[in-house]
């Protein structure tokens, strides 16, 4: 039988609850919500309250960042590893990050997009945020620093091509779109309980009643279609500090799940919005058709000594202490391992803390190795301080001494392993290199050709482009001329003659034939040629007038 200890931690309160694991059963011992002013107390009174001394501590992480990277997946294992650290590290320069100041952990998933590729969920957290989590917890030690939205779906019963979405309202809102039963991308929002708190908080002048008031407020929806309509005998009177928040929530949610094509089975709410009643009914009206409920553990059963409503309260806790026990993704804890996290189950020892303890611990082995060794007194009669103490060097020294040949075997294992793989790598780079290096004299042999190949391909390009260039240029003249030129203006012709110029440009000089009755209409013709730059250089004969009508003759270059 195994246990940990779940707790969330956000600003001003925690959430945690301790659950156990029996083979297949599970079992939550104890949970509950504490209200804090000093995190390092209210810790200690939890794992005193839950008698979790040696109980492994699951937490979440904060101010956690998402990034997605693609990569074909055919990568051998290793390979992918090394392109995701350099694709990362490439991201981190490009946007001025201390890659060194961060700690980072990755999942894989199937690419919707293309099924030829890998999607990477890469998680970094800053290294001071582990290390300001840690001192708060003191000498007690944390076993695992997991990302809770990563982590959330472990409340769930998903089946495995299921296509769910889960709302965690929090501090702040973190979607977590799971697509055929895999974790597939995070959504993360600033919006959330945070600033709901905080804006009654500012009116009752506290967290707890605050959270309480959020408790007992009932949101009532007459239809689907109509507006909320507030029951006057409820708790009404905070509405205005939560309806803004939850609308932009949903809101944001309905457009970040119709930014999709993918079909959505279920929607889960859970997190402290959860507490707010009927606020799936509220979701509802925003997200259509899909079927939107409060996310409930699935082994919990709902039993009259406690309400499952209050086990939804801390499923962020139940999450993160279902991850310890070995649920969810693998490979998410962001706690480094140490030499005694590597070493086998067997060879690890039990300290026990505490006066009485040792006592009795010290006493049942001196008493057996007294009996070993034929000692006048027994452990019913006792034995001097002198013996016991003797005995006490003794089992330290035989500790001792086993654990570092388990430490000395561990470690020579690790290197013989490490020396293997760099062999093989070895060899695999030796040929690899010979293939390049065939592979380069082939290149080297059919350069020439391709060099060829290539200028003739850029000098046809080239006299292609010219030549459309030149076929654009006509159509958008005459396009340009229909506007410029004013009613009672008539053309009778126009002529392109290509000019070659004293660069060698070739250059289209055109010839526009127009006559009108009135010299001022031709003038303005012509002005408007000019101002517009339909023609530079423009030039215009003086004008001839026969039988009333002026005929003249424009020439100018097309730009």
């Amino acid at each position: 039988m195994s246990s940990c200890l779940g707790m969330y931690i956000e600003e001003n309160l925690i959430k945690y609850a301790k659950v156990t694991k029996d083979k297949d059963m599970l079992k939550v011992e104890s949970f509950g919500i504490k209200f804090y002013e000093k995190i390092g107390e209210a810790i200690n009174q939890i794992i005193s309250e839950t008698y979790s001394y040696h109980t492994p501590i699951s937490i979440n992480l904060s101010e956690e960042a998402y990034n997605y990277f693609y990569f074909f997946n055919l990568l051998s294992k290793n390979d992918l590893k090394k392109a995701i650290e350099t694709e990362f590290t490439s991201f981190c320069s490009d946007k001025n990050y201390n890659r060194n100041a961060l700690e980072t952990r990755y999942a894989l998933v199937t690419s919707l997009e293309d099924k030829e590729k890998i999607k990477a969920i890469y998680i970094s957290v800053n290294k001071a945020e582990l290390t300001k989590r840690k001192l708060e917890f003191g000498e007690n030690p944390i076993s695992m620093y997991t990302p809770l939205p990563m982590a959330i779906s472990n409340v769930a019963e998903i089946k495995p091509k299921e296509n769910v979405i889960i709302i965690n309202i929090e501090a702040h809102t973190d979607i977590t779109k799971i697509i055929n039963g895999s974790i597939y991308e995070i959504k993360r929002m600033e919006e959330g309980m945070e600033s709901i708190l905080t804006n009654i908080n500012l009116k009752e002048n506290s967290y707890s009643k605050a959270y309480e008031i959020c408790k007992n407020t009932t949101i009532y929806t007459a239809d689907a279609k109509e507006l909320l309509q507030p029951d006057m005998d409820s708790n009404t009177e905070h509405l205005e500090d939560i309806m803004p928040t939850l609308y932009e929530i949903a809101n944001k949610t309905k457009e970040y799940i119709e930014s999709d094509a993918t079909k959505i089975d279920k929607i889960y709410i859970t997190g402290t919005g959860s507490i707010i009643n009927n606020i799936d009914l509220y979701f509802q009206e925003f997200l259509g058709k899909t079927k939107c409920e409060i996310l409930k553990p699935y082994f919990i059963k709902n039993t009259l000594k406690i309400n499952i409503k209050d086990y939804i309260e801390v499923n962020s806790a139940i999450a993160l202490a279902l991850q310890q026990l070995g649920f969810g993704v693998a490979n998410l804890n962001f706690k480094k391992k140490s030499l005694s996290d590597s070493l086998p189950s067997w060879a690890k020892f039990e300290i026990t803390s505490g006066k009485e303890k040792n006592n009795k611990k010290g006493n049942e082995i001196a008493g057996k190795i007294a009996g070993f060794f034929n000692f006048k007194q027994g452990l019913k009669g006792g034995l001097d301080n002198f013996e016991k103490w003797l005995l006490r060097v003794a089992i330290s020294f035989l500790e001792i001494t086993v654990i570092y040949c388990v430490i000395t075997g561990f470690l020579n294992a690790q290197m013989e392993d490490k020396l293997t793989e760099v062999k093989k790598q070895t060899s695999d780079e030796t040929t690899q290199i010979a293939k390049a290096d065939s592979d380069l004299q082939k290149i080297k042999s059919k350069t020439t050709s391709y060099t060829s190949i290539v200028e003739n391909l850029e000098k046809f390009d080239q006299a292609e482009h010219e030549s459309q260039v030149q076929k654009d240029k006509i159509p958008e003249l005459l396009s340009k001329i229909m506007f410029a030129i004013p009613q009672g203006v008539t053309l009778t012709s126009i002529e392109n003659v290509s000019q070659t110029t004293s660069s060698n440009e070739t250059r289209s000089h055109i010839y526009i034939n127009a006559q009108s009755s009135r010299y001022d209409l031709l003038g303005y013709f012509i002005g408007n040629i000019k101002n517009d730059q339909i023609l530079i250089n423009v030039q215009s004969t003086s004008g001839t007038s026969v039988n009333g009508t002026v005929k003249i003759v424009i020439e100018g270059d097309i730009p």
